[in-house]
């Protein structure tokens, strides 16, 4: 257990890994064992817990590692939250698109966390490999920082269209899929009216779950780089990468609902990739920049736009009250999901 693992005695790894089975298993297991919806209130306090866990490991690793190490993973965990945002308004999309109901997107996200942990697990580790070959690797990802910073900021986003999706036409068109949902089942069997026999069919909740892990993948494209922009520990990017997804599936019922109440954030995450795209720069060439510079500006470009954010859109708020008011939008009814063939061919 003593052996070294990419740069850290094993049983660090092991102990960490335990963290998050422990975690999952409790959420899964005993806090959610029968699928039902998760209110704001449930989310907003599993969230707090989730994040207290993240604090108390952080202050672990800095009074263990020292306060360099602590510094740098308060600051991945800040920007690795802050990036998920966005990645809430494409889940919030695709399960709105399959009308999966809100008792069963819980289940399905946690599930989905077993297949990130392997995802960016994989992707920490090419990274950590690509950076301690070729240290010039850095270079491209400070390149990639700053063009992706200036995107935007210049272009904002683009609209989402799931329906057009090249991952849902391709599994619709070679996969059985149901037209309803089977309770929280991701597979059924069920006669196939082609050949009159019993055979396995895909149910929409499996195609939002394959879908919702993609979107996690290329936000990973820009997370990671990131990340590896404000330290090179292979266990500190891990883990603070880990931690900050766990903590936004706990927060995705609260923040779904009030995601357009973050407009402006996605203009000061960009800021802040800009930033740690030239800190890379100025690492090589200049000097290494302070861990508690670093922590200080990306928690206040961040802080800065969630607080503008709430204060632009704080019209929506009682918009959203008089339209309730007026309006009873009909509710998803279980077994009633439009067909992922809308657009496609399952």
């Amino acid at each position: 257990m003593n052996n070294d693992f990419l740069g850290k005695p094993a049983w660090l790894w092991f102990i960490f890994l335990i963290i998050v089975g422990a975690l999952l298993a409790f959420d899964l297991g005993v806090l959610h064992k029968d699928d039902k919806e998760l209110g704001v209130a449930e989310s907003l306090a599993l969230s707090a817990f989730y994040i207290a866990i993240a604090m108390v490991f952080g202050a672990w690793l800095w009074w263990s590692m020292g306060p360099v190490s602590g510094m740098e993973y308060f600051t991945g965990y800040a920007l690795e939250k802050a990036l998920s945002i966005d990645n809430v308004f494409v889940i919030s999309l695709i399960f709105g698109y399959f009308a999966i109901p809100a008792k069963y997107q819980y289940r399905a996200l946690l599930w989905g966390i077993l297949a990130v942990l392997i995802l960016r697990g994989i992707m920490i580790g090419l990274g950590a490999a690509l950076v301690q070959q070729y240290e010039w690797v850095l270079y491209i990802f400070g390149a990639f920082l700053i063009a992706t910073g200036v995107k935007m900021l210049v272009m904002g986003d683009s609209p989402q269209d799931v329906s057009k999706n090249p991952i849902v036409r391709f599994l619709s068109k070679r996969m059985r899929v149901t037209d309803e949902l089977h309770g929280p089942l991701f597979f059924v069997r069920k006669l196939d009216p082609a050949t009159g026999k019993l055979a396995r069919f895909a149910t929409p909740l499996f195609l939002a779950l394959v879908v919702i892990n993609i979107a996690d993948l290329v936000f990973a494209v820009d997370s990671v780089p990131a990340i590896f922009a404000i330290t090179t520990d292979t266990y500190i990017v891990f883990t603070a990468n880990i931690m900050a997804i766990l903590g936004l599936r706990a927060l995705y019922f609260a923040l779904a609902a009030m995601v357009h109440r973050f407009e402006y954030l996605k203009y000061a995450l960009a800021i802040v990739l800009v930033f740690i795209g030239v800190k890379i720069f100025w690492n090589q060439i200049v000097g290494k920049v302070d861990p508690s510079i670093s922590l200080g500006v990306t928690l206040s470009i961040i802080a800065t736009g969630v607080f503008y954010s709430l204060w632009k859109t704080r019209g929506a708020v009682a918009h959203e009250i008089a339209v309730s008011e007026t309006e009873a939008p009909p509710r998803l009814q279980e077994g009633r999901s439009p067909s992922p063939s809308a657009g496609t061919d399952p």
